[in-house]
């Protein structure tokens, strides 16, 4: 072994490069330093992205379990449901109720058991604290509560309308009738007008219109749900006119219900009103059939010379002024002729068209050729 290669042998044993064959330091590769570098930023983008979903977490578990208000559970409520509404305002207003504790977590439930677009409208006895599962139920099934649409004409008398109650609306007919005809000491308190009313009789004041009742009305709510749609109605109107003339609100409304009886035609209301009005002022008897009637067995159209002459207080033909009271209860149109008639000089008026039309005669003349076109077009 030569010199050189001994010397050669003892660098590597030492781990010394030998001369001649010195390399520079190995360098980290640039790839390997670059892909260190984009796996903290990955790295940090998911803590991110994990410490947010925590958070969202926390936040959806707030605004799902946290109640909207704090309310004592089972207590009867009543809510209605809006016809249309979606599901996000039937949560709101079952919150509102305090049915539910949570409108957000309603909205999940319904989404969840597909009932979106199942929910239905109407008014509905619930508790508070429901389970969402049972309102959800309740609510796809529909209103517990019925009700009852019951339309009353104008014109009606007040038995009538106790018969109309009574065969849509499931209340007493008796009972109902009773109230109507002989029960205004009993709301005389809340509506003064009644004071004095003839037999005690809310004829003229149960106003006619298309009532929503609900099934176990008794027949006293009825008769004030009917008083109290009379006295919106009457607010507005100007009784100036009338009481310029010496009357008052049932003076008004007795001349209304005889316009109701006397006209098939609302347009002529105003005229009638004002033959009525005219013959009041004169003086002169009123000798209305429709007064006549009223006291007759249901059903009867025609009046004879007979009939006039019965003894009754509503009968226009044996006594002066208007009837003791009203003979049906009239309408808005009805009520607004009669607190302001029409100027005319009429003093009569004689049925002549078959479409219910009239012919008016400020004279006795006038009125007899009336007679003669109303034997032409119905005979005698």
């Amino acid at each position: 072994m030569d010199r050189s290669q001994a010397i050669r042998e003892r660098h590597a044993a030492e781990g010394r490069q030998p001369p001649g064959r010195r390399t520079r330091p190995s360098r980290p590769e640039r790839g390997a330093k670059r892909r260190g570098g984009a796996g903290r930023v990955i790295g940090a983008i998911l803590l991110v992205i994990v410490v947010l979903a925590a958070a969202g977490a926390s936040v959806a578990w707030y605004f799902l379990y946290q109640p909207d208000a704090e309310v004592t559970a089972g207590k009867p409520v009543v809510v209605v449901i809006k016809s249309g509404a979606s599901t996000a305002a039937i949560a709101q207003t079952l919150s509102d109720a305090g049915v539910i504790e949570n409108a957000m977590m309603f909205r999940l439930q319904s989404r969840l058991a597909e009932a979106d677009g199942t929910l239905r409208a109407g008014e509905y006895e619930l508790s508070t604290g429901m389970p969402y599962d049972l309102v959800l139920a309740k609510l796809a099934e529909g209103p517990t509560i019925v009700y009852f649409e019951v339309p009353i004409p104008e014109g009606f008398t007040a038995r009538q309308i106790a018969a109309r109650f009574a065969a849509r609306a499931q209340v007493s007919e008796d009972e109902l009738l009773a109230l109507m005809t002989t029960g205004a000491d009993e709301f005389v308190a809340e509506h003064p007008y009644l004071e004095g009313a003839y037999g005690g009789s809310l004829e003229g004041y149960l106003f006619p219109a298309t009532y929503t009742v609900k099934e176990g009305t008794t027949a006293r709510e009825i008769v004030k749900m009917l008083l109290t749609k009379f006295d919106d109605v009457v607010a507005d109107i100007d009784l100036s006119y009338a009481k310029a003339h010496n009357l008052d609100l049932p003076d008004v409304v007795t001349i209304a219900s005889i316009l109701e009886r006397e006209s098939k035609l609302p347009k002529e209301f105003p005229l009638v009103s004002s033959v009525i009005y005219n013959r009041l002022a004169k003086p002169m008897r009123l000798q209305l059939c429709a007064t006549v009637l009223y006291k007759m067995p249901e059903g009867t159209t025609k009046v004879t010379d007979a009939d006039t002459k019965r003894e009754s207080p509503y009968n226009t033909y044996v006594h002066d002024g208007l009837p003791v009271g009203p003979i049906s209860n009239p309408g808005l149109a009805a009520l607004t002729a009669a607190a302001a008639p029409a100027e005319t000089k009429y003093y009569y008026y004689v049925l002549t068209g078959k479409d219910g039309s009239q012919t008016f005669a400020a004279t006795y003349d006038d009125f007899l050729k009336a007679k003669k076109v109303y034997k032409d077009v119905f005979g005698n």
